[in-house]
Order: structure tokens, then sequence, then C-alpha cells
């Protein structure tokens, strides 16, 4: 069975649980995708791994879309307009993606990281607050409402499955973005819920200066040695 998650009932981890060497992690830079083809490509490279594959983050900016995850309900979503809406498989409701947003998938084996469901959502959360801290940015964890907030306002949202103790969907982080699409819905299921980007409180604009800082943070919280690939993944190009 899947585990469907998109909270986090616990504010921080066991350092004891990530005491080990660092384990090889591949990167992916995919650009700017459409959304679709890249969900499909990361439920095949789910459904196809075994203990042998290497773990991977991929690291994508999306063309505009609405995605409603399984505990969707469509009366979120106020005004569509132009803006398509996918029903996908990931745990949490209804969330904005597009460009100026930092999205990383971590499709990781929970089972070799030897971590579990709840730590590793308080990881990728953490990951989100270590990064704005670069910039003196107090970030910080809202309870009963997954994510990662500035005094209120939403900045970092996510929403994961996890299959055979496998990762896949992940973060978004909004750095330099139009947030007007997210007065189209309620986000993550709020009516009413204010988002925020990095750059309007004083962060970088470029996608690139967050992407390096957010990666480290990732590597420094789940001990991954990180390896850049050129190129798509093999599952993302399957699909072309």
């Amino acid at each position: 069975m899947d585990d469907l998650t998109d909270a986090c009932p616990v504010a921080g981890v066991d350092e004891a649980s990530v005491a080990r060497a660092p384990l090889p992690a591949t990167v992916f830079d995919l650009g700017r995708q459409h959304y679709e083809p890249v969900w499909r490509a990361m439920q095949a490279f789910t459904d196809a791994r075994d203990e042998a594959t290497p773990d991977a983050l991929w690291i994508v900016e999306h063309d505009p879309v609405f995605t409603l995850g399984q505990a969707g309900k469509p009366e979120h979503v106020l005004a569509a307009g132009d803006i398509p809406v996918i029903h996908v498989d990931r745990g949490g409701q209804v969330t904005y993606h597009g460009p100026g947003q930092l999205v990383v998938y971590p499709l990781l084996d929970l089972k070799r990281l030897k971590i579990g469901v709840r730590d590793y959502v308080c990881l990728i959360e953490q990951a989100i607050i270590d990064t704005c801290a670069e910039w003196n940015i107090v970030a910080a964890r809202k309870d009963g409402a997954p994510g990662v907030y500035v005094a209120g306002a939403k900045i970092g949202a996510l929403g994961i499955r996890v299959r055979r103790g496998c990762t896949f969907h992940g973060l978004s982080f909004n750095i330099a973005m139009d947030l007007e699409p997210f007065r189209r819905i309620n986000p993550c299921g709020y009516q009413g819920l204010q988002t925020i980007a990095l750059s309007d409180l004083g962060g970088p604009a470029s996608i690139e200066t967050v992407k390096a800082v957010l990666l480290e943070k990732i590597a420094d919280l789940f001990k991954l040695e990180l390896r850049r690939i050129d190129g798509l993944p093999d599952a993302l190009r399957a699909g072309e």
C-alpha cells in the first residue's frame, strides 16, 4: 500500500537517524517543463526502481498549472481561467506551480536513508526554512497546515507520495513569481491563505542562486553526496 502524507506532526528529527556516511544521489536540472510529463516520469522512475537504483533530485520550473491532490476538493479551485487543472496522486489539496517557483522532486529510498515518512517531511520543510535563513528571513512551520510560512504567508508547499518506501512528488518554493494565480484557488484547501515569494522579502530573485543553497541544505539534512548529471533523466526522455 502507498503512504500518503502532507503533514509534519513533529518539529524535528532524531539526529541519530542520519548518523551515517553520505549516500550518493544524482541531480537533474530539468529547466522549464510542462507538469504532466514530469509527473508521469516520476511515477515510471518509482515503479521501475529497485534496491540498487540511485536516489535522485529533479529540479524544475513548471509552466502554469494547478494540481489537485488526492485529498483535494474541486470547490477549492475558484476560477482556474486559462490555467489547466490536473488531478494527481500526491497527498494534499490544491496548489499552483508556475514560472519563478523552484520545484524539487526528491526521489529517495527512505529505507536506505533510515528515516520514516514523518521525519522525511520535517527535513524537507527544514531545508526551506534553512534556505530562507541564509537571507535572514525567519520562516517556520505552522501547526495543522503543512508547508513553510513567513509571518503567516505561505512561501513553501509540499505534497508527497511514498510507494514501497520510496518518495516522489516533493516541494515548491516561491522565489520571484506572479502570485495572482494563488488567488484563484484556496491554497492547500485554506480559504484566504496568503502566499509570498522570497524576493518580496528581500531575498534573491534568481532561481539559480536559491537553487544552489537549497540543494546544499537538502544534501546536509539528508546526508547526501550530490552528483549533477547533464541532460534529462531516462524516465523523462522515454516519454518524449
